[in-house]
């Protein structure tokens, strides 16, 4: 699938990139992979962690911007694959600076379309997070936009064999960020009273082993304009605080911009979300967009009321499960 394959990935020095270039170069043997970011420190870390297993022509680096069209075109040249992750995904940094987030998250998303197109990449992913769905803070607000212009991106490509989708998951547990290096910063404080912004609040368990499988998936069978969206088991904050240690936790409020629950599919996108073994595909509801010369087989569509968020979900972990995952994967902080 990805053998002798030119794959770019927009933001690659990041925890997604990391893990990607990780397992694709051990599984496959890409033609090259290049990392395009606007961070030359980030870059100098990542490329000096995989220097000694990979050469240059295996692994290439490109200091560039998503905001930079001209740069994004020519970097483009000879891609077959791009895999957007650049993003601005601070919550309370995109409302700080919205006009910041709007350039990177949605005129950034239009320069990757433009320059995918132009260049006649064959496969287009870009990476979704739960907060694009009924967003209710200017980070989430981006991401939907970006994530409507991805899809209906395949609009514009006409005859040219050129596919766009999108995969969508919630907070990577252990990532930098998440509550889960939060938590085992206190720990290493000494304090075994953790903060609980809601005693209700629940998420999604996706880790970044799961991202980059669910982004393979896109890679293989998207036909472009399609929304892949990952089962994952729920688990409650109280029973994770309770996993890594707590003795007692303390509710602080939720903050602003901060949903009770995550959730993937709504109700509204039931309409076009079928369901496979271990994931939804939602499909664009537009008339230019032909279901039958587009389903990928092995779906069963989803009921019209369905919806898939963390507090409704089918599985879940128990405190115990959330210790034995939580010595698996790797804190960042």
């Amino acid at each position: 699938m990805l053998d002798d394959k030119v794959i770019l990935i927009t933001g690659g020095t990041g925890s997604f990139g990391n893990k990607f270039v990780e397992n694709v170069l051990k599984e496959y043997n890409p033609r090259k992979i290049i990392i395009y970011s606007r961070d030359e420190y980030k870059q100098f870390l990542m490329q000096k962690r995989f220097s000694y297993s990979y050469t240059d022509e295996d692994l290439r680096f490109f200091l560039g911007d998503v905001r930079d069209k001209n740069r994004l075109t020519r970097a483009f040249n000879g891609v077959d694959i791009v895999i957007h992750a650049a993003a601005l995904k601070q919550v309370p940094a995109a409302e700080y600076n919205p006009i910041e987030a709007i350039k990177t998250n949605i005129n950034g998303a239009r320069n990757v379309i433009d320059a995918a197109i132009d260049k006649e990449v064959e496969k287009v992913i870009a990476l979704s997070t739960d907060k694009a769905v009924n967003p209710i803070n200017l980070y989430g607000a981006t991401k939907l936009v970006s994530d409507k212009l991805f899809v209906s991106g395949n609009a514009y490509v006409g005859e040219q064999d050129t596919y766009l989708s999108v995969v969508r998951y919630g907070n990577v547990a252990g990532s930098r960020g998440s509550v889960i290096p939060h938590f085992q910063s206190l720990i290493e404080e000494g304090q075994n009273k953790l903060p609980i912004t809601d005693n209700q609040m629940t998420r999604f368990w996706i880790t970044l082993d799961n991202a980059v499988d669910l982004v393979l998936n896109a890679i293989k069978n998207g036909k472009g304009g399609e929304v892949y969206v990952r089962k994952c088991p729920s688990f409650k904050i109280t029973d994770l605080a309770r996993a890594m240690g707590a003795s007692e936790c303390e509710n602080v409020g939720i903050r602003p911009g901060e949903k009770l629950h995550e959730i993937m599919i709504t109700p509204e996108d039931a309409r076009t979300t079928y369901e496979f073994d271990d994931h939804y595909l939602i499909y664009p509801p537009f008339d230019w967009w032909d279901l039958d010369s587009h389903f990928t087989k092995g779906g069963t569509k989803v009921d019209n009321s369905f919806s898939y968020s963390s507090d409704n979900n089918k599985e879940w972990l128990s405190v115990e499960d959330l210790k034995k995952l939580i010595e698996s994967i790797e804190i960042g902080h």
